[in-house]
């Protein structure tokens, strides 16, 4: 009998609920039964309802069978798993189930297919054409495909990318840096996450190229301290690259270097600002910088630096492989190419969907998520992090753009999505949203540190019916302050889940009605 390939994945959120007992209880199971099995311990194919998910090589493709536990293994193997029979598990073609067929994987083409570590499947897979391509090109042209390309800022901002990197690589200095921020601390995100574990390959391709098209020989990715895998991942993929020649003083033969280094980070949801986190690099304290001078003219050591999100950086490769024209060719309006939505909270199925910029939040909720776990109406979505706002079920049919979300005082942001049914209390939200700022604000501005505080004071005392209406007034002034007022995003955008929930879910508050003309 030939050698039998399974896939058991290695993210965290598979080892979470027990991949690596469920790997080794095949790898187990196959030397007692005499099976000569090949285990790859792939990435996530971002189904986690489904974790762990098991697939196996078969001529006509990958089957899939999961949750898998390892009281399974035995029965799956009994069934006939090595040559993909059918079993209560089993999915069928991997590619044919729903949640993955219905999807636009660009960015998240390789991930679960091929092995993280492994050089040879990512060039099997069209990895390093994107740099093969920019060795071959000069500077001007590589960040004028960027350009054109329409990518934005995949880390919530949505700042044009091909700006940032023509800014720095127009800026004269004898160095020049390229920051990637990986500290990804927003609820209900894990396509960083998934990234660095599953696709590291990707991540460095995008951030040589960045070097490469502004000048910039060194590079630094700031991963969240609470992402161990992530950070080990990283280390060794960076060390099998160099050792390979796609990193280092001489790229290929190439005469242009760049080298990477790995930074964790410092535990502070303020350092995923892009100032504090370069603060936080230099061995600082992360607290925000006052701009100007913008980090693309002085910012890491004071040198000119471009500073990307993870999926920002991820996005290049397939860019600069297949040209501009086919990336924005995708999405709508100046929301180019796709987003690698994340479906958390209260939701049936959770994970990641990779679509084009135009789907609809009711879309993912349904076509995708199946609905509310709890099996109750979903009352709210806050999408884009814990400064996102509460959209409501009048909201949900707005097409998933930048501009259109702008356009009713909310965010794309980094694609995350946190659900909640009809039993959550917008009020309790409200006031959680001031205090994670109060107690995440870095202290420098007055608006942030002080009106955060505030801000739990007075949700308290409207939800204890203390002179309610004034207090309503109250907090709407204060998020003024703090919307126009705060030095960062920090405290700029927390009144974005106060005043959603208010306005929106009134009723959550005791109050009667929304307040439209305040809104």
């Amino acid at each position: 009998m030939s050698a039998v390939t399974i896939y058991v994945p290695r993210d965290s959120a598979a080892l979470a609920v027990g991949a690596d007992k469920v790997a080794q209880r095949f790898a187990d199971a196959a030397g007692t039964r005499g099976i000569d099995l090949h285990i790859v311990r792939n990435g996530s194919r971002g189904m986690f309802w489904l974790e762990p998910l098991v697939e196996v090589a078969t001529p006509n493709g990958r089957v899939a069978y999961g949750p898998v536990t390892p009281d399974d293994v035995a029965g799956l193997l009994d069934a006939g798993l090595p040559s993909g029979a059918e079993h209560a598990l089993g999915h069928g073609l991997t590619d044919r189930i729903p949640y993955l067929a219905k999807q636009e994987r660009l960015t998240f083409a390789r991930m679960g297919i091929t092995d993280p570590l492994s050089l040879n499947d990512y060039q099997a897979h069209e990895g390093f054409a994107g740099l093969k391509k920019a060795l071959s090109m000069a500077p001007a042209d590589i960040w004028q495909t960027v350009l054109d390309s329409g990518l934005r800022g995949r880390g919530g901002a949505a700042f044009p990318a091909g700006i940032k990197w023509k800014t720095v690589a127009g800026a004269q200095a004898p160095q020049k840096y390229i920051v990637c921020n990986a500290d990804e601390g927003d609820s209900g995100t894990f396509s960083d996450r998934m990234t660095m574990e599953g696709d590291p390959y990707m991540l460095i391709e995008g951030m040589t190229i960045a070097g490469l098209a502004t000048g910039a020989t060194q590079g630094y990715i700031y991963v969240r301290s609470e992402y161990p895998h992530a950070y080990k991942v990283l280390l060794e993929a960076v060390a099998r690259a160099e050792a390979a020649g796609w990193l280092g003083p001489d790229i290929l033969h190439s005469g242009r270097g760049f080298t990477l280094h790995i930074r964790r980070a410092a535990g502070s949801y303020v350092c995923g600002e892009e100032t504090a986190m370069l603060e936080s690099i230099e061995g600082k304290r992360g607290i925000v910088r006052a701009k100007p001078p913008l980090p693309a003219i002085s910012g890491l050591f004071g040198k000119p630096t471009v500073i990307n999100n993870v999926i920002t950086f991820a996005s290049v490769p397939i860019i600069l492989a297949r040209g501009a024209a086919f990336y924005k060719d995708y999405g709508m309006g100046r929301s180019a190419g796709t987003l690698p939505f994340q479906l958390a909270g209260n939701i049936k199925h959770g994970g990641l969907v990779e679509k084009a910029f135009g789907l609809t939040l009711r879309e993912l909720l349904y076509d995708f998520g199946g609905g509310s776990a709890s099996g109750r109406p979903i009352k709210a979505v806050q999408v884009g992090g814990p400064l996102g706002t509460y959209l409501p079920e009048s909201q949900w049919d707005i097409p998933l753009d930048y501009e259109a979300y702008a356009a009713v005082g909310a965010v794309v942001g980094h694609g995350g999505m946190v659900v909640h049914d009809d039993t959550a209390d917008l009020a309790q939200l409200a006031r959680y949203a001031m205090e994670f700022c109060a107690i995440e604000s870095c202290g420098k501005c007055t608006p942030c540190r002080i009106g955060s505080t505030r801000g739990v004071e007075v949700i308290d005392k409207i939800n204890a019916n203390r002179n309610r209406p004034q207090q309503v007034k109250l907090l709407r002034d204060l998020c003024d302050t703090m919307l126009n007022g705060s030095l960062c995003a920090m405290g700029g955008m927390t009144p974005y889940p106060v005043l959603s929930a208010l306005n929106h879910f009134p009723q959550d508050f005791g109050l009667a009605a929304p307040d439209r003309a305040a809104a």
